[in-house]
């Protein structure tokens, strides 16, 4: 049984575990970010250290870019954490809420919009317009009405997928030349402007790691990355909505 001063002091006994803990954990991670820095020159500037759901193993974390190390520094692993009891992968968990993109964040100035019926549902879309996924997911995307689809250039296949960005970009109805080229295999006619609102593309995916066409973001941030048919498409937007 605990007497009556053991009890008044039982905060101030709390605090004092938790300050040490806290120390404790201060000081491994200054241990960690030291022996790695001092080994491997390109982990010099580590932007966060944590402990993992695995006892004794921690999270070194550069950028968007996850590797894994024991207490001392002693090791690094290039890799994937799996929670194998929960069926999870734990770093594309991670990885996933590191590159979320807040909808309302979109730079939607360097898109040009796409809209069926009333505009309501919105999605924002990253394609290369020489990815045959991009082409099937197109097709199944007239099936889908009362859309606003903001479409990001995204050419990242080929040289070639550059040139047709600028030319989608650059002509006078964009919309309509990437549904000739998408759904009717019609090359863009030739045009020039300022296509620096493709070169933010590849800026703002390289950042969150957009590494495939088609990815689609619906305005509740949710992301899937490839193609998906018109029904996968509903569902999506009516989470979204929901949320």
């Amino acid at each position: 049984m605990l007497n009556e001063n053991t009890m008044k002091l039982m905060p101030t006994l709390l605090a004092a575990a938790a300050l040490a803990l806290s120390f404790t954990a201060s000081a491994q991670e200054a241990a960690i970010r030291k022996t790695l820095a001092e080994r491997i020159p390109q982990m010099e500037n580590i932007d966060e250290v944590r402990s993992t759901a695995m006892p004794g193993l921690y999270e070194v974390r550069i950028g968007t870019d996850l590797f894994y190390t024991d207490a001392k520094g002693n090791y690094v692993i290039q890799g994937e954490l799996i929670d194998t009891k929960a069926r999870r992968n734990l770093t594309e968990d991670r990885i996933n809420k590191l590159t979320a993109v807040d909808f309302s964040a979109l730079p939607l100035k360097d898109a040009f919009t796409i809209v069926r019926g009333d505009g309501k549902r919105k999605v924002a879309v990253f394609e290369d317009p020489n990815c045959g996924y991009c082409k099937r997911f197109e097709r199944d995307l007239q099936n889908v009405d009362n859309i606003t689809v903001y479409l990001f250039l995204y050419p990242i296949l080929s040289p070639d997928s550059a040139e047709k960005s600028r030319n989608i970009w650059c002509a006078k109805d964009r919309a309509a030349t990437w549904h000739d080229l998408m759904l009717r295999d019609k090359t863009p006619n030739t045009a020039s402007c300022d296509t620096s609102a493709v070169q933010r593309n590849l800026a703002f995916g390289k950042k969150y790691k957009i590494t495939g066409t088609p990815t689609l973001i619906f305005a509740n941030g949710s992301r899937v990355p490839g193609a998906i048919n018109a029904q996968d498409v509903e569902k999506r937007l009516a989470e979204a909505g929901s949320n």
